[in-house]
């Protein structure tokens, strides 16, 4: 079962700097990151900037067009090569056909704001106490939403992007 992982982190370059101690965590054995983004708003900003973490993203990642849905449905706007458009309402219902569901997109809209980032994950087999342990969590706050094995498939049938 997959877990959808949302550490928001009180700084615009929390996120990046995060990126490595995942790393570090994956390598250990310690979580096994499926898929990644990132999102760095700075402040003054209209809009977050948002880059996927394909360094990091397994071989059965979700690819842009899941990452763009999201963060257009959290952002209102088309990130990642996807334009969200009138079709966004039926398609985020999709998304909760597989557990993601309204709150959780307010929620982020809600504690994602300038001044912020956050590291979106798709992960699994997480040893959430170690993983916890090391990131600042003075500085972060853990938002996530669990996936069932019925709803990881169908999102991976849904954004799986082709080779």
């Amino acid at each position: 079962m997959a877990t959808l992982t949302v550490w928001k982190i009180n700084n615009p370059d929390g996120a990046e700097q995060a990126i490595g101690k995942l790393e570090q965590l994956q390598a250990q054995g310690l979580i096994k990151v499926h898929d990644a983004a990132v999102v760095s708003w700075e402040e003054g900003k209209k809009k977050p900037k948002t880059r996927q973490l394909h360094n990091l993203a397994g071989a059965g990642a979700l690819g842009g067009a899941f990452w763009g849905l999201l963060f257009g449905l959290i952002f209102f706007i088309p990130l990642l090569g996807l334009a969200v458009g009138a079709a966004a309402g039926a398609i985020g219902g999709s998304l909760t056909d597989v557990g993601i569901d309204d709150r959780f997109i307010a929620e982020a809209r809600d504690r994602i704001t300038p001044g912020t980032s956050a590291l979106f994950l798709l992960t699994s087999d997480a040893v959430l106490d170690k993983v916890e342990a090391e990131f600042d969590l003075s500085n972060a706050e853990l938002l996530y939403t669990n996936l069932s094995g019925e709803d990881e498939a169908k999102l991976r049938e849904t954004f799986a992007e082709e080779d």
